[in-house]
Order: structure tokens, then sequence, then C-alpha cells
């Protein structure tokens, strides 16, 4: 810069040839969104917008005609106010370079069905004319569930039971209503001082607290019973208090139960009848082996004759090996019906000793599925993936009413981004910033989020308002894939696929319950596009949507038509003004995410999350999810970055020349990392254990394999 603040002259143009020269003009002006003066970005942006202004556009293919809108159009540069510009950054075509989308070789299958519904009523199983006459009136139920139906008799006999029912079938009600007939008949009345008569294990906080109202729409003529939960997130204080006062039906998370049990002396088990284990898959999955084990340990010190039940909508090794140690001739519950013979058609209630073995019905590799869930995927490229999941959304909500969507994605971080995106561009309220009116113009669109980082307070708000909500867009995590009954959901959307086939079932159980109706949408890259096989194979079938199709709603309103807006009518899904207009969405997602250093911190933050979830898939899926088949500079335009950052995983890169020692602090960090990422997937199970605690277990761990020693 020169003396008194001025600029330097423009330096005379490089030697060459035209296309060295153009090439040379066109690095001369590129500026970064972070670091170069206002100033300077005014004094070089001047001589690229004479030029762009009169060039034919090109950054979308098929746009090349006399009759396209000028290029600034598609690159940002979009009057803000009068006499004003926006500075143009360049957009590169997000229909450019990508993969092939493959034909999906899709394989029709017969998929594992259940009959839901059967023709008994509550009535004819001997219960409580009051339990019998709350289930009608107060939970509008009058016949049962295949589940409901062969369950229900087999506890009110007194027997251990494994029970296994696809999700959304009423398993809650299963064990629930033969609980509470049980309990009101104890003589003399129970007491609330007597402690707990029953303990009932979830893996989650929010299917805690729905177990709980649950179980307290149960008790309404039974007020006698005293329920409560126990969770993490709340504070152990208020928690003690009310275990002092009595809990007789005792609703927990593992973690926070082992934690109660290690620190408050008030809790015992000397009354306990029963013990419930929801979801006993997901809470072994998630390392509550231990904590499982010290609650039956506590619990049999106490009281060793008692009824135990596992329910899920799938069974594993380790459902069997827990079933081992706590059940007690346990009769085997499947309602699961199969147009084959691999699977028994209606396996009845069967006892057997041998748990570790399980019966064929529930060997078999496949799930059941609601019979009206309507299943989808959409191959998309890795720069498409963000305005076809907002194109989506848009169309669903704009053109079809009461719409209630979930969107599950891989991490914390990843619900957080687009949470802050789409409420910046795409939602309605007093506070929402919007973009550009004359583009974003309100909404009716509510975006919600939930996912383990949370502060309790505000999951328990979030779970309560979806839950009476008509409409909306939930963003979440697999924290709210297992057993929550989130009424009149109409869609799923898995924007990042799950590990586990099972996993995969859960999330679309969230829809389509109890006989009602419902669609998902599962997004994969071109790349991940075997997985439909591998769902074939486990006799799950999913029809094709095509992502020109889910473009195509953008067609329907001419708030993406950008400064051609009016000018036109187009009719039809016109490909060329489909793409356009998605490059518009794709630019002012963009212009969010470089609007400041926090938002972009804040993506690459969330594109961070995504490459380490994408490394954690199993072996059986490392040949279609592994790390080394992302395109970077791709992937990072889905999260509104304009260029793949650099170091994003900086422990990952060995240092070369160096010898063995100095390579041994990099294999510890990985070490570390992996141990970090179990630990993070694991707190969004709300484990109820105190931070501190979690701390002192990552700090311990990586030196038991031998923490190197500091160099001089």
């Amino acid at each position: 810069m020169a003396a008194g603040g001025e600029l330097l002259p423009p330096r005379p143009p490089p030697k060459g040839r035209p296309e060295q020269q153009l090439k040379a003009q066109k690095r001369k002006f590129r500026w970064s969104e972070e670091g170069m003066p206002p100033e300077q970005k005014a004094h070089l942006s001047s001589p690229p917008t004479k030029k762009w202004a009169t060039d034919p556009p090109g950054g979308i293919k098929g746009l090349g005609s006399s009759t396209s809108p000028p290029k600034s159009s598609l690159m940002g540069g979009k009057v803000s106010g009068a006499g004003s510009t926006r500075p143009l950054v360049k957009t590169s075509s997000l229909f450019r370079n990508n993969p092939e989308i493959p034909d999906l070789q899709r394989t029709s299958v017969e998929q594992v069905q259940e009959r839901v519904f059967t023709s008994d009523s509550f009535d004819q199983i001997g219960l409580h004319p009051h339990l019998a006459s709350t289930i009608t009136s107060v939970l509008g139920m009058s016949s049962m569930t295949s589940v409901q139906r062969q369950t229900i008799p087999i506890l009110m006999q007194g027997k251990d039971a494994l029970v296994r029912s696809q999700t959304g079938s009423g398993k809650t009600l299963a064990y629930g209503i033969p609980l509470i007939q049980s309990l009101q008949g104890v003589q003399p009345k129970i007491k609330r001082s007597d402690g707990p008569y029953a303990v009932i294990l979830v893996p989650t906080r929010e299917l805690a607290l729905q177990s709980f109202q649950t179980i307290q729409k149960l008790l309404k003529p039974f007020t006698w019973i005293v329920p409560g939960v126990l969770m993490g997130g709340e504070k152990k204080k208020s928690e003690k208090a009310r275990l002092r006062r009595g809990i007789n039906i005792l609703i927990a998370t593992p973690g926070r139960l082992v934690d109660h049990i290690n620190s408050t002396k008030c809790i015992h088990f000397h009354q306990a009848r029963w013990l419930v284990l929801d979801e006993a898959d997901r809470i072994l999955d998630q390392g509550f082996e231990k904590a499982v084990a010290a609650i039956l340990n506590a619990v049999n010190a106490d009281s060793e004759k008692r009824q135990n039940v596992l329910l899920s909508a799938t069974l594993t090794d380790g459902v069997a090996r827990l079933a081992d140690i706590s059940l007690q001739d346990p009769v085997h519950v499947t309602v699961v019906e199969e147009v084959g013979d691999s699977c028994a058609r209606e396996a009845k209630g069967s006892p057997t000793g041998a748990v570790g073995t399980l019966p064929a019905s529930m060997q078999c590799d496949s799930f059941a599925v609601p019979e009206k869930l309507q299943q989808y995927v959409a191959v998309v490229p890795s720069k498409l993936r963000l305005v076809t999941l907002a194109a989506f959304i848009l169309g669903k909500y704009k053109f079809e009413k009461c719409n209630k969507t979930i969107v599950f994605f891989s991490s914390c971080e990843q619900v957080e981004f687009h949470h802050a995106l789409f409420q910046k561009a795409l939602a309605e309220g007093p506070e929402t910033r919007v973009l550009e009116p004359s583009l974003f113009p309100p909404s009716p669109l509510t975006f919600q989020r939930l996912h383990g980082d949370m502060k309790q307070e505000e999951r328990t708000v979030t779970f309560q308002d979806f839950l009476q909500s008509k409409a909306g867009v939930l963003l979440c995590t697999d924290v709210a894939a297992r057993g929550l009954d989130l009424p009149q959901v109409t869609w799923i959307v898995q924007y990042n696929p799950p590990a586990s086939l099972a996993e995969y079932i859960h999330r679309i159980g969230r829809t389509a319950r109890i006989g009602s109706g419902g669609s998902s949408l599962l997004i994969l890259a071109p790349s991940e596009a075997e997985y439909v096989n591998v769902l074939a194979s486990h006799k799950i079938n999913v029809s094709e949507m095509k992502m020109e199709a889910i473009l195509s709603y953008l067609m329907k309103d001419n708030r993406f038509a950008g400064n051609r807006g009016g000018s036109k009518t187009f009719r039809g899904a016109d490909p060329e003004e489909v793409r356009r207009r998605a490059t518009v969405l794709q630019t002012e997602f963009e212009d969010f995410v470089h609007s400041n250093v926090g938002t972009v911190q804040h993506a690459k933050k969330a594109l961070q999350s995504f490459i380490r979830s994408y490394a954690t898939y199993p072996a059986s899926l490392k040949h279609i999810f592994h790390p080394k088949s992302l395109h970077l500079g791709h992937v990072a335009k889905s999260f509104g970055l304009r260029e793949a950052p650099r170091n994003l995983r900086p422990s990952a890169v060995p240092k070369k020349g160096k010898n063995q020692k100095q390579k041994r602090p990099h294999l510890l960090g990985m070490r570390r990392g992996d141990l970090h990422l179990a630990e993070m997937l694991r707190s969004e199970y709300s484990s109820g254990l105190d931070s501190g605690m979690s701390q002192a277990r990552r700090e311990k761990g990586p030196r038991k394999r031998g923490k190197p020693k500091p160099q001089a």
C-alpha cells in the first residue's frame, strides 16, 4: 500500500497467451471471505464485475443461450438496496463435475410384515373394570395389537418374557397394562413409602418421559400407586427428595439409576416385583452393559424373586446374553410375519430355557416394517445434498398441508448447523432475519432441534412442543430414533444413512405407527448406491425418487427465480430453470455461511463431525461408506462452504520423513480421537453420569496404552 493509505496502482497485465492472461486476471481479483479490507475488495471487484456482466453465463450446464440471465444473478450479485450491489462472489456450478448417478438395480423382495391390530378387545382378558375403562376413554384404544394380545396374558400369568415386535406396535402398553393390573391388586394396598415395586429401564431421556406419561394415564383410577422418573440432566437433589417421599413405579435411564444406587442412601428394592428393559438392544449398544449389571446386582441383593421383561424391535446377541443372566424360563414372543418360509408365519409364545439360542422366528435376518409405510431412496451428488433437502422440505410444507417431518443426522454439530441455516433462510418468526426479502418471504415453516448435547430443559420443551404440534420439522440425531411415539409424523428423512439396519428400522418407525400411514426418504450419494442392495438382503423394499423431481419443487414458487422473478412464467419442470433456481438457493446458503467468521467456523465444525461419523461405519459397510470415497470439496459444498477447508483432520495426516518415535504421538492421538467419538455418541443416550467422571475416564483410558514421554 502506498504512502497516505492509497491503494497501489494496478499491475500491468501478465505476458503470454490470451487464455493465460484470463486465468491470471481471475487469480488477481480473487479474494478471501476473511481478512481483506472492504476498500480493497471494492477496488478489486470492479474489473471482474464489468467483465462478468458482458460475458454469457456458463456456470450451469445448458444455460449458455443468449436468452439466459446475466451470470451475476447466479453468483450472488443481487441488488440489496437502491443503488447498491452486493459483492459478486462466484458460486461454482452445482451441476458440473458430479459423479454419474447409477441406475439402481433394485430387487423386488417380499417384506417382513406384522399384523398390527387384532379383533380382540381389552375387555376379554380379565382386566380390572377401571383399568379397561381408562384404556378406552383416556388412551382411545378399543382393540389390542398383535404384540399386546400375545404378551399381556403371558405376563399376567407371572412369567418372564422376551418380546420382539416392530416399532410402533404398542410394546409400552404390552408390559404397562399387566404391570398395573398386578400392582393394583396387591394387598395390603401399596403405600408410597414402600419404595419401588417395578423398575423400568429405558435408553433415552425422551423415552423415559414418554413412558412415564403413559404409566401416569394408566394409573388414573389407582391414585395410591405413585410413578416417578430418574434421568440425566435433572437436578439430583430434587430426585433424591422424590425418592425419600417414595416412588412405586420407577422409570429411569441406566446411568442415572446407577448414580443414585451409589450415592443415594434412601433408595432400595425390597419390594421390587418387576424389572422391565425397554429397547434392550439400544441400552447395550450405548455401553450400558455394566450399568445394567450393577442394577441387576442391586435388585437381586434386595429381592431375588421378581418378573422380568425384555422388549425391543430388534433382538441381538447382546440381548440374548442379557436374557441369559436376567430371565428365568422366559417365553419368547414375536409377531413377525413374512410372505416366505425363512421366518415363522406368526410365532406363538414358546417357552425355552436356552435363551442364548433364540428361536428361528427371532433369528431371522429380516426386520418387520409397518404395512402402510412407503419407503423411498434418492441418489444425490454431494454438492446437491443441501439444496435437495431444502427443496424437499419446502415442497412438502408449501404445497402439502399438515406435514410433520423428522430429519435424522449423524452428529449434534450437523443438527445445530442445519437448524441455524434453515432458521435464517427458510423459517418464519419474529426474530428471523430473511437473507433476501425478495427471494425468501416469510413462510409457515418451523424448525426444531433435538440432540444429546442440549440441556435437559431444552430437550424436554422441544419434545413436548413437537409432540403437540400439527406441523413442523424436527432436526435430530438418533436420540429420537427409539421408542418415541410422536403422533401424525408424515415423513422421515434420513439425511445421513444409519450405521446399522436395526437403526434404519427404528428411524422409519417414527411414522406409520399403530396402523396409520407414513413415508420415509433415504438420501444416498452415488458411491453409496449399493446400500439399497443391503436393504434388499434384509427384506426391505424401497422405491426410487429422482433428485430432479425433488428439485422441481422450486419451480412452484418464483421466490427462487432471482432477478428474473415475474419476467417469465415457466410451465412444467424446465430442467434449465430448475438448475438455475437450485443455484440461486445454494448461493443464498453460501452467502449466509460466509457472512461472518463465526458461521464459517460453525460450518467447518459440522463438516468435520460428518467426516468423523463417516469413519465409524462398521466393517461390513466399509465398502460402501469409506472416508476415502468422499470428495471433500463437494462435501464442503453441502455445508455452504465454497471450498474444502484445510487441516480438517490434522491428526490423521502423518508427518513424512520422521522416525518411529516421532510417529508414536500421532498414533496415540488417533486413539484419543476414537475414544472421544465413542464418548460423544454415548452421550446421546443420557447416561446420567457426571461429566467429571466421563472426563476422568477419557483421560485415564489412553494412559493405559502408554503415554509418550515428553521430549526435552
